[in-house]
């Protein structure tokens, strides 16, 4: 999930609707996963009832924060950019303070306070709920810091402003943290072990959403397949729960169908999975209801079985594919989309053809291809030498991208002449003229404005196509309408 909404949220500043009776201003940026703005939105509901309203310039706030990812190097390089900025901006409005939230947060404490004093308060994503009191130590010339992790905290109980909002899509977080070790990846250090969100929680938040004209959601979590809800605690401590609790738990497949049931005019997308942690009832259910999306992100990483396992990825490359041929059995016009790492240490040229000829199995939809980035503290960064030289990852890397691009035309030329429904989500940015929304596949459709409005789910007979964008001619409402 780091990386399937990366582009879409990079360093959006966030603006919600002001209380005519706050003072302060809040200037808020998100950047990576989309579980950061998620965040970023329970941020913001909490700081509202401080008195902050929310501004988009950077120049007149109270309070400057920044919703940092640790996935990759490049990421951290830009949150140290935007630091540099604030603190530009700082030295004209001293009354301005500075605070770095999330991964990073958690990851370069020390190193943001006391070493290189560029920050006054630093807070992890398990502690937003103590802003208040960290607050209050800023104000009070001391810096303030909360990066301790929670084994129960999923902010269930905080109702999240729902930040530039196009009043259509939303995301709806469900479980925090990850308990899959990975050796390339920090989030089990910097958000913990896995907890899942009490059900009915998540059905308030959806039914709110639902009365305030929302049309679609996406369920969050590091790793959605593993949600499990059996009366609270860790997933890690389920068997050790009683046999009513382990009797009545709710699992994915059954926190989806009731998602489903419950709100049959709203189209539901799930991110992010895990090929080890996808059961066969979850495609079941997909297959079943209509308003459930076609769409599956199944990150692999790599093609090669020697790579995986020194990736700790739990699976091989063979169970993948067949996981593959179930999911296109039960749901045969699903779209399915990847993450890839090119360059992971020890890669050999056999390795990198092993991941070439994966995709060219399967030919995802799209996907979100990178260059290894050694990250401190993970296995790999501690155990491993990144020994393949930059040049060859970026050999390698643009070898995928280019599949990709191939294999991305050819799913989007399947749609050529298929009528597919489609949520209007935006205005075209190439043309006023054209609307712009998602078909169940998540894949971007194109079309003339004629009189439909954002929010409306249209029928769209598919004419013409990129390999990144369906084109095609309104036919009339869908029944989701």
């Amino acid at each position: 999930m780091e990386k399937e909404i990366d582009e879409k949220l990079q360093g959006q500043s966030l603006v919600l609707e002001h209380k005519p009776e706050n003072t302060k201003k809040l200037y808020i940026e998100s950047y990576g996963c989309a579980m950061n703005f998620s965040d970023s939105e329970i941020v913001a509901s909490i700081l509202t009832n401080e008195g902050y309203n929310t501004t988009q310039i950077l120049e007149e706030a109270d309070l400057v924060l920044v919703n940092t990812c640790s996935i990759r190097d490049k990421a951290e390089q830009t949150v140290r950019k935007r630091l540099e900025k604030y603190n530009a901006v700082k030295r004209t409005n001293p009354r301005m303070k500075v605070g770095v939230l999330g991964c990073m947060a958690e990851r370069l404490k020390d190193q943001f306070l006391e070493q290189e004093k560029i920050v006054d308060m630093v807070v992890g994503p398990d502690a937003y709920k103590d802003l208040p009191n960290l607050l209050r130590e800023v104000e009070e010339g001391r810096d303030a810091i909360n990066v301790i992790l929670s084994k129960e905290e999923t902010y269930g109980d905080i109702a999240p402003v729902r930040l530039m909002s196009n009043g259509v899509t939303a995301f709806v977080s469900i479980t925090r943290g990850c308990d899959n070790m990975c050796t390339f990846c920090v989030v089990p250090f910097t958000r913990g072990r896995e907890r899942s969100r009490e059900p009915q929680s998540i059905i308030a938040e959806i039914q709110d959403l639902s009365d305030r004209g929302f049309k679609e959601i996406t369920l969050l979590g590091q790793n959605v397949d593993s949600y499990l809800w059996y009366g609270g605690g860790l997933k890690k401590d389920f068997d050790k729960a009683s046999e009513m609790q382990i009797a009545t738990a709710v699992k994915f497949e059954h926190l989806l169908e009731l998602v489903a049931t419950t709100f049959p005019k709203m189209r539901i997308r799930f991110s992010t999975s895990n090929p080890q942690d996808m059961h066969e009832e979850v495609l079941h259910v997909i297959a079943k209801y209509p308003n459930v999306c076609n769409h599956i992100h199944l990150p692999v990483q790599s093609g090669s079985d020697r790579i995986l396992k020194a990736m700790n990825r739990l699976h091989t490359r063979e169970e993948y594919m067949r996981l593959i041929d179930r999911i296109k059995a039960i749901i045969p016009d699903v779209c399915i989309t990847q993450d890839m790492i090119a360059g992971f240490p020890t890669e050999t040229e056999e390795d990198h053809q092993d991941t070439l000829s994966l995709m060219e199995y399967v030919k995802y939809s799209f996907g979100y291809m990178y260059a290894y980035s050694e990250r401190p503290g993970t296995l790999a960064g501690r155990k491993m030498e990144d020994d393949v030289p930059e040049t060859t990852k970026l050999r390698r890397l643009q070898e995928i991208v280019d599949a990709q691009r191939i294999h991305s035309g050819f799913r989007t030329q399947e749609f050529l002449g298929k009528t597919v429904e489609v949520l209007v989500e935006k205005t075209s940015k190439k043309s006023d003229n054209d609307l712009s929304g998602r078909n169940s596949q998540s894949i971007v459709v194109v079309f003339p404005k004629e009189h439909y409005k954002i929010g409306d789910f249209v029928n769209v007979k598919i004419t013409n196509c990129t390999s990144g964008t369906l084109i095609g001619e309104a036919v009339g409402y869908s029944e989701m309408n």
